[in-house]
């Protein structure tokens, strides 16, 4: 079965997309059959695979439109082997989105889907809508970007306090990976500030090696590549690389210990409440 990753913020521009793009093209790269799912609206996942569906394609939204919706349909080949992009509807405005939180996660775990895939990415929407729980409940494990700004661990409260709710009635297996601080400067004294509230709040344990800030990344992202293929010795290729690996060792890989899901483990449950 895939490990199924959900990139969440509640808060937009946390680096969440360009994690997910990236993170996609390192387990790839690893020869990993890796799926990136875009479930936000603007669709900036797909342009970072140069995946942009003509009108009338079939996208990862249309599964909010029409449930008995094919999954598979919207799943596009990208110029990256074993990369596959599920792009988003641009034009989606989510008033069909319906009650079912389950949609996604029947599609993500039937067999022609979670067969296929070593490893499927979710870059999620912000807002705490039907689609985000959809992705909750759909998901192994959660990674919660940040930029090292004022007001970021508000909306890491915020997530977890969700996260929490949905592993008690939803999802009693979700796992919470880590807070990933992106575009990290430690010369910054707010940046670290910022990482050091992080992690008095939520616990030295749960905060991932830092992505430091590397313009290449942006540039990257613009040029519709990932950072690998853009400047793979760039400090952002290297540090999304030790970032494949150690989220590696967090899950279920031969000679791993997994993350234990947040209602076994006592330090989450204290965050999240």
């Amino acid at each position: 079965m895939s490990l199924v990753l959900s990139v969440s913020n509640r808060k937009g521009g946390s680096g969440k997309t360009t994690t997910a793009v990236n993170l996609a093209a390192e387990w790839a790269a690893r020869g990993q059959r890796t799926l990136l799912v875009d479930l936000d609206t603007q669709g900036h996942a797909g342009f970072g695979f140069d995946v942009v569906p003509g009108r009338g394609d079939p996208t990862v939204h249309a599964l909010f439109e029409d449930p008995g919706f094919d999954l598979g349909r919207a799943v596009y080949e990208t110029s990256y082997p074993n990369l596959f992009v599920a792009p988003a509807n641009q034009m989606y405005e989510g008033v069909s989105a319906g009650t079912d939180r389950m949609l996604l996660a029947r599609q993500l775990r039937h067999p022609r889907i979670a067969t296929a895939f070593d490893v499927i990415v979710l870059d999620t929407p912000p807002a705490g809508d039907a689609i985000l729980l959809n992705a909750l409940v759909a998901a192994d494990a959660v990674l919660i970007p940040i930029l090292p700004h004022a007001l970021s661990s508000e909306g890491v409260k915020q997530l977890t306090r969700l996260l929490y709710r949905v592993a008690t009635h939803l999802n009693r297996n979700l796992r919470l990976f880590g807070i990933l601080p992106v575009m990290m400067n430690s010369r910054i004294n707010l940046h670290r500030a910022v990482v050091d509230e992080v992690t008095t709040q939520f616990g030295r344990d749960r905060l991932m090696k830092a992505i430091r800030s590397d313009i290449q990344v942006a540039e990257a992202f613009a040029a519709r590549k990932p950072v690998r293929a853009y400047a793979p010795r760039s400090r952002g290729a290297l540090d999304y690389h030790l970032l494949v690996e150690d989220l590696a060792a967090l899950w279920r890989w031969p000679g791993s210990s997994p993350v234990p899901p947040l209602l076994t483990s006592s330090a989450a449950r204290g965050i999240c409440q």
